[in-house]
């Protein structure tokens, strides 16, 4: 059908019109080259709409691309960093006022506006989204985000008495606004718009606090005592962008809503109803508007005693109480005992968090592209409808408990010092993204199905408190500082070797929590592989940093080698069509990033420094192709070839060697 699109567009035919006219699909196909006599006359005997849809839905990509001049390289997408522009300015400041107190305040502004490419629109879509009549090629739209943060703190401190007295406010807010650029709403055909005001959102946190201490030299070996209290204003919000952003248009220009019939919606040639919104990002509607407020007040007491001159024993509690999520008390106790070169600490403690508002409150769809067919995804709240359709568990907070055991040491006639500690975190309740449910079809369940067509989604993820995990691991820094020739050497190693657990039962099996009569039978959506892999093993274990500095007379010398454990990619290859066959994830290989630079000291204020990050260009392992072991996968984590490296694990990205060179001025 693009042939057929080249051939009446070329003529000046209006092909918006030309799903709609079969005498002149028939008449413009006769003028396509590669299509053979076979192939025209049956389009000449075709009686109807659905015979030429039929005719004409074979793959002929590569002999069109040669007939439109083109190669699959002008469809290429844009993958990597961001184009990115932004703007910093911090100030602080103190003014005595007596002798033992201050006022003081600091605060700050910054702005980015960065601009990312998302999948190109291809002619060949037959959902219509590349809006032919208006990209005879398709687009490449792209999403351009304006990030502004604003932040201001003061407060006065000095002695109130015998205590350390320090009050203060802190407010900080940060918005993220869409403008999406060189993209369609395909439902308005040629009319479209190219650039749309998409919306955004904001989150705002005001806290105050009046934070209390004193030390006491005569009890025990000393003694401190710290308590406080804590009042905390929190605002989310969510604005919806404008119409035709988010907005699918019926035949006659008017939003299509729930009364509106399948007749006057606007469709592709090959009847599929063609997505409204602004393509890559569609607009925040009204309907996910959202302005929440929580609020929270706390207080704490803590006491610190050195028992003995090499005892240390220290408790504190907390208790808080959310406007949302009720009342909780913690509790952390912590000891050290000193051995002379060495030290061996230990602590214990409880910890809550209450879910966030994002996490509450957001909703919006977006589209997400699936082994190259894209979908509309819709995040529904946690409190929506559809939520609550779905078995969906109200949000809870997680609650956590800690364990740390720790060794301390110096050395000092080796001029090495050093920490060893290990840690236990168990968290309760965790709050995950699932997995995407189906839409339902109108039969089965005909309220969720128009929840699904009042967000334009085909799909739905909710947040929700899911599983519980134990994270466990032992992080270890090791310094060395000597002389070396007319300069000092210091040697730092600092490791982390770490394993993150969705707790299981004794089988093997992931304990999923609060799983409703409705969730039944869709726990792996719930909580799906996905899921799990994402919290494991999507991010290195084991980290490595191993750095040298030198520094003689005016010059510095940095040499930093870091090591990035495995990482397994949370989306597989399905080795057979049988769905009873495990599926397969790709494990990219642990590497080695060096970087280095030299400063000099051209003044005591003036600093030069050149360098690089990543110096010898290591990249990640590659994704593999559609093939895995030789066998036929399924499904291509390249997409085609367009992605070279994972997008969905965070290992330490793929931008390669980067050169920079510096000035630093001190005033």
């Amino acid at each position: 059908y693009n042939a057929v699109e080249r051939v009446a567009n070329a003529d000046g035919y209006d092909i918006s019109n030309l799903q709609f006219d079969m005498d002149a699909i028939k008449n413009y196909s006769q003028q396509v080259d590669f299509f053979d006599s076979n192939m025209k006359s049956s389009i000449s005997n075709a009686t109807t709409m659905g015979e030429l849809v039929d005719l004409l839905n074979d793959d002929i990509t590569d002999n069109e691309l040669a007939a439109r001049g083109l190669s699959r390289k002008d469809f290429r997408m844009k993958t990597g960093q961001a184009k990115l522009r932004g703007a910093k300015f911090f100030w602080n400041m103190a003014v005595p006022t007596g002798e033992k107190s201050e006022f003081y305040a600091f605060g700050g502004i910054g702005y980015r506006n960065g601009l990312a490419a998302g999948f190109y629109r291809r002619p060949a879509y037959t959902d219509g989204r590349a809006n032919t009549p208006a990209f005879m090629n398709g687009f490449l739209p792209h999403i351009e985000s304006n990030i502004l943060d604003k932040s201001v703190a003061f407060g006065i401190k000095g002695k109130l008495g015998d205590w350390d007295s320090d009050l203060s406010n802190t407010f900080g807010q940060n918005s993220f606004g869409f403008h999406i650029v060189n993209t369609s709403n395909s439902t308005l055909g040629t009319s479209t718009p190219i650039e749309f005001d998409a919306g955004g959102f904001s989150f705002a946190q005001n806290t105050s606090n009046w934070d209390l201490s004193r030390f006491y030299n005569d009890v025990f070996s000393g003694l401190n005592v710290a308590l406080g209290a804590e009042f905390r204003l929190e605002n989310y919000q969510l604005h919806a962008g404008e119409e035709s952003s988010w907005a699918a248009y019926d035949k006659n220009g008017e939003v299509v809503t729930q009364t509106t019939p399948d007749s006057l919606k606007v469709k592709s040639f090959y009847g599929k109803n063609i997505p409204g919104g602004s393509q890559v990002f569609p607009g925040f509607r009204p309907a996910n508007e959202t302005n929440a407020y929580r609020t929270s007040y706390a207080g704490y007491f803590d006491l610190e005693a050195d028992l003995t001159e090499d005892f240390m024993l220290s408790g504190a509690v907390r208790y808080e109480n959310y406007s949302d999520f009720g009342s909780t008390f913690n509790y952390k106790l912590a000891t050290r005992y000193d051995l002379g070169a060495f030290a061996i600490r230990a602590a214990a403690s409880t910890g809550f968090r209450a879910p966030s508002l994002h996490q509450i409150y957001f909703n919006a769809t977006a589209t997400q592209f699936l082994d190259g067919i894209p979908y509309e995804v819709g995040t529904f709240s946690n409190s929506s409808r559809a939520a609550q359709l779905f078995g969906i568990p109200k949000l809870k907070e997680e609650t956590s408990q800690n364990l740390s055991l720790g060794l301390t040491g110096n050395l000092e006639s080796m001029g090495i010092t050093f920490t060893i500690d290990a840690y236990q975190i168990k968290i309760k309740d965790r709050v995950v993204l699932t997995e995407q449910f189906k839409k339902p079809s109108k039969d089965d369940n005909p309220e969720l199905w128009q929840l699904f067509e009042n967000a334009g989604a085909t799909t739905a993820k909710f947040f929700a408190n899911a599983v519980n995990t134990t994270s466990r691991g032992v992080d270890v820094v090791i310094n060395h500082d000597t002389k070396l020739g007319s300069g000092r050497l210091n040697t730092s190693l600092a490791a982390t070797f770490s394993k993150n657990e969705v707790d299981k039962d004794a089988n093997g099996n992931i304990i999923i929590n609060h799983v409703s009569d409705q969730l039944k039978g869709l726990e792996s959506t719930f909580f799906g592989e996905r899921n799990q892999i994402n919290m494991e093993n999507a991010m290195p274990t084991t980290k490595v940093n191993l750095t040298f500095v030198y520094a003689m007379n005016k010059f510095n010398f940095m040499l930093r080698n870091v090591y990035f454990g495995e990482v397994t990619d949370p989306d597989f290859h399905k080795i057979s069509a049988d769905p009873n066959v495990a599926k397969i994830h790709s494990v990219y290989g642990g590497k080695v990033l060096t970087d280095f630079s030299i400063s000099y000291g051209l003044t005591n204020n003036l600093k030069l420094t050149l360098g690089s990050n990543n110096l010898l260009d290591v990249y990640p392992d590659v994704i593999p192709g559609d093939q895995v072991d030789g066998k036929e996968s399924g499904f291509d984590n390249t997409y085609g070839g367009q992605f070279v490296y994972s997008r969905r694990t965070s290992q330490f990205g793929f931008m390669g060697r980067f050169v920079f060179g510096r000035v630093t001025y001190k005033l």
